[in-house]
């Protein structure tokens, strides 16, 4: 019986609600038909115009507070077909005030006329002077719309800045918080911030009489929106350095990237050929934008964070790091190199000449092929390891450490992982059948290794913080936010203790202040080290590569740079390293002549894509 009553008061309790419901909306829909008329004014469209209130883009500042993104004002013409009287316009008129082909503008009317009640738009990134001389024409039907643009005052960093574009058909699939016509960022900065920088769009609804003249805001302004600028940025990019390391390698193809160590920001970052970023702005973007993608170098590509290639002589530093941490090599060590290293009957790797037999210090100074040969093999020969195999891949995570093999985690778009190869590997390649001599060329940074400039940078500023580095970014702060995500903070070390650093650092200063491979990179009270590398190309010339830091002892720049076919690594990747870490640390260039001779050398590239 109790039951019965209990649940006779749920169904009694149910419909009370019901009826509260019903009756809310009932009387909700009585005061929206009768009392409020503002939904009956809106619903007239014909008499109602929604303009869309774009936002400006934030702006970009360098580490000195100078402009390097700024946004200029540009107009988007924009027709209601319906609203273009039936006795048709001046269209040759229109042309001409607009710059614009006749055949284009009928196009562009006769897609408009097929929703003849939605804004279209005509043409875009009109000029303030050409929106003057329209609005004085007085088309009906036609209208202008605020926008800005980009403008790049250094016409420097085109990777780095990248570009902004329409956003296309697939891109409007995946941000459906976008429409067609807007903006967005499509690479580099432009598209690693592009939450940040493109702000809010708002709206403003005008009401126009029936010749589609604007009489005054509806309501005097009651239901518009303000658009939200995007929030500017501090790029930790120097403007200036970033300017004379692309005059450098112009006409060259490779890389430069430059971090400070103490706070992994990117002091510069090039990719060569390069261009200007101006070139995909405005009225000519998609002519220029197809130009740049036919060119065999492919300066639209990203080769500081998406390129490949072998470090060379450069990754001596991580071997004899691995030796110290393993205990197989101490910084006394002495090794012979008689020319090279025989691994193989009558197969030697050859080396240059220089004294023999030497101690560590020297060996990096003198940049011996040999001497890293033995350490690397007594590394992956470990007794201590079961065989090569786990030798091999032990000695991998080590290399993984130090940031090769996988992303850095920056705050850049297209950053790849590079090559760092393991037993697996090997054993499918080699049938299981394998030793530290078959793939002896990993020890001076070559055969199946791949790592990108950024990474070889970040390499330099390992060594020079003596075994931790933070994680490269390229922005410094953002508007209204207090900091960056905690990541770029935090130092992140490598598996060798900071003890081990110390020789190799001394011979990286040696090779450039005493004797070796870097002495052209001296500059008197800079205390310099660096560390040349000459990578072996199968398809031409060797790639030149130069790693560096300085001071010694107070590191404020590390450096890599990496120059295709451009033969030794103290031939043109050393002078360009030794000139922009000068210009960093005094501000000035005591060594014209060495510009002249970095600009002046020539380097053939065949016409094609690699």
């Amino acid at each position: 019986m109790s039951d019965q009553r209990d649940s006779l008061m749920r169904v009694r309790t149910l419909q009370v609600i019901v009826l509260i419901i019903v009756g809310a909306i009932v009387g909700r829909l009585f005061y929206i038909q009768l009392i409020d008329d503002r939904y009956k004014d809106m619903a007239a469209n014909n008499a109602l115009r929604h303009v869309v209130q774009y936002p400006p883009r934030g702006e970009v500042r360098d580490r000195n507070g100078e402009f390097i993104v700024q946004s200029r004002e540009a107009y988007d013409l924009m027709v209601i077909a319906r609203e273009i009287p039936k006795e048709g316009f001046d269209t040759m008129r229109m042309c001409r005030v607009l710059g614009m082909e006749k055949s284009e503008l009928i196009k562009q009317l006769t897609r408009a006329k097929s929703r003849s009640r939605v804004p279209m738009m005509i043409t875009n990134q009109l000029s303030k002077e050409v929106k003057l001389r329209f609005d004085e024409c007085n088309f009906r039907g036609f209208y202008t719309v605020y926008r800005t643009i980009r403008s790049y005052p250094r016409r420097i960093g085109g990777n780095l800045m990248g570009y902004v574009g329409e956003i296309n058909a697939e891109q409007l699939r995946k941000r459906p918080e976008y429409r067609a016509g807007d903006y967005i960022g499509i690479s580099g900065l432009e598209s690693a911030y592009e939450e940040v920088l493109r702000g809010k769009k708002g709206v403003k609804i005008n009401e126009i009489d029936n010749h589609g003249v604007i009489k005054g805001s509806f309501r005097d302004g009651m239901y518009d929106s303000l658009p939200i600028p995007g929030r500017s940025l501090v790029c930790t990019i120097d403007a200036e350095l970033q300017e004379l390391a692309e005059e450098l390698m112009e006409g060259k193809v490779g890389s430069v990237v430059a971090i400070e160590p103490s706070t992994g920001e990117i002091l510069l970052m090039v990719s060569s050929p390069t261009y200007d970023p101006n070139d995909l702005v405005g009225k000519n973007l998609r002519l220029n934008y197809n130009k740049l993608l036919k060119n065999p170098h492919r300066p639209l590509y990203n080769r500081a964070v998406s390129s490949h290639y072998p470090p060379g002589s450069t990754f001596k530093l991580v071997q004899g790091l691995i030796g110290l941490q393993e205990g197989v090599l101490k910084p006394s060590d002495r090794y012979p190199c008689n020319g090279g290293y025989t691994y193989a009957k009558g197969r030697k790797m050859k080396c240059h000449p220089h004294p023999s037999p030497l101690e560590l210090r020297p060996a990096v100074a003198n940049s011996c092929n040999a001497y890293f040969c033995y350490v690397f093999r007594d590394i992956i020969e470990n007794r201590k390891y079961e065989n090569v195999k786990e030798g091999l891949d032990v000695w991998a995570d080590y290399v993984r450490s130090f940031g090769f093999g996988r992303t850095l985690d920056s705050d850049f778009a297209n950053e790849t992982r590079g090559r760092v190869p393991t037993s697996e590997y090997y054993n499918k390649v080699y049938h299981n059948s394998w030793k530290a001599q078959t793939i002896i060329s990993l020890s001076i940074g070559q055969g199946e290794l791949g790592c990108t400039p950024l990474q070889m940078a970040n390499l330099a500023a390992i060594i020079a913080n003596r075994g931790h580095y933070y994680i490269p970014h390229i922005v410094r702060s953002v508007e209204g936010v207090d900091s960056l995500e905690q990541r770029f903070y935090e130092p992140v070390y490598t598996k060798v203790d900071a003890e081990h650093f110390e020789p190799i650092v001394e011979g990286m200063w040696q090779g450039v202040n005493v004797a070796g491979t870097s002495t052209r990179a001296a500059v008197a009270g800079l205390d310099i080290c660096g560390k040349t590398g000459t990578a072996q190309n199968p398809h031409g010339r060797d790639h030149s590569t130069f790693l560096s830091f300085a001071p010694k002892d107070d590191p404020k720049i590390a450096i890599s740079v990496y120059v295709e076919n451009g033969g030794f690594g103290a031939t043109i990747a050393l002078p360009i390293a030794s000139l922009l870490i000068e210009k960093y640390l005094t501000d000035t260039i005591t060594r014209p002549h060495m510009i002249d001779q970095v600009k002046q050398y020539k380097i053939y590239y065949p016409n094609a894509k690699k």
